[in-house]
């Protein structure tokens, strides 16, 4: 969680956070550029990496992994080793303002909590930046051609990550967002095909979270029966409401909140998946067994 003494680092350092939210492929990291240039941002972290002006700063690039579970989990800076890395990056670095990127505000709120840096002040969303169409153009190349976005020039991707490396496209962004006249300038982003994309993706069933789910449920507590358990899922990930029968006197009677935070972080921790909510319904009191 997000502590006080971090809280009053970033307070003394000045620092605002922004974030850029939107679906898996919608092309936030194509329009990266052109939000930090609206808004002043000199930070940039996306998919794993720390971004300062066309230099990779610290992290590793979630595009780089074979598998798309282990690619949410660096995104999500899942790996200890990784975050302190970035986090440390972070520390060192003199900036004001960082944009955050995720496809969901809950992504971006773990994102920050692990990096110990304060929760966004600014949300912008991929439809305040983009038209239907460009989005909708995004989604299809993801889908058919498995083509991905680094908002950083070819040589510093091909310096780091060469097995990846797709494409390179340059932008000129000569849009004024201020009072001042903008200088116009010309961003270059590299166009990468990860591993995981090759190979499909790998998606978990609702049975089979609904077996985690009452997994955990049984190893949080063993004397609490689950009536009914329905798993929705969209873009921003998985909503659970689980309907339970509890025996009087239990832990889980005055503390419903612990087993929503264990359900979450055990799925999050060996699936990499996000869940968006947990509803616990307790239906029914029963006699201790």
């Amino acid at each position: 969680m997000f502590s006080f003494l971090s809280g009053l680092f970033w307070l003394v350092k000045g620092v605002r956070v922004y974030a850029l939210v939107g679906e898996s492929g919608t092309g936030k990291s194509f329009r990266a550029k052109l939000v930090a240039q609206k808004y002043g941002i000199d930070m940039i972290i996306d998919d794993g990496l720390l971004i300062r002006d066309e230099t990779l700063l610290a992290g590793r690039s979630a595009k780089k992994e074979q598998f798309y579970m282990a690619a949410v989990k660096t995104a999500l800076f899942h790996d200890k080793a990784h975050r302190d890395d970035v986090a440390r990056a972070l520390q060192r670095e003199r900036f004001r303002k960082i944009l955050v990127i995720g496809t969901s505000d809950r992504m971006v709120r773990k994102i920050t909590e692990r990096l110990q840096i304060p929760h966004p002040g600014k949300t912008i969303r991929i439809e305040d930046i983009a038209s239907r169409d460009e989005i909708e153009k995004a989604v299809r190349s993801r889908k058919v051609e498995g083509k991905h976005v680094i908002p950083v020039p070819a040589l510093e991707i091909r310096r780091n990550y060469p097995s990846i490396f797709y494409d390179s496209i340059r932008v000129f962004l000569k849009r004024n967002f201020g009072t001042a006249p903008a200088r116009p300038r010309v961003y270059e982003k590299s166009v990468v095909r990860p591993e995981y994309s090759k190979r499909g993706r790998i998606s978990i069933s609702e049975a089979a979270l609904s077996q985690m789910v009452v997994h955990c449920i049984d190893e949080f507590d063993d004397s609490v029966r689950v009536r009914r358990l329905s798993v929705r899922s969209d873009s921003q990930g998985y909503r659970l409401t689980v309907v339970l029968e509890v025996p009087f006197g239990t832990r889980l009677t005055s503390n419903a909140h612990a087993l929503q935070e264990y359900i979450v972080d055990n799925i999050e921790r060996f699936t990499g998946i996000l869940i968006e909510e947990v509803n616990i319904v307790i239906d029914r009191f029963s006699p201790r067994r």
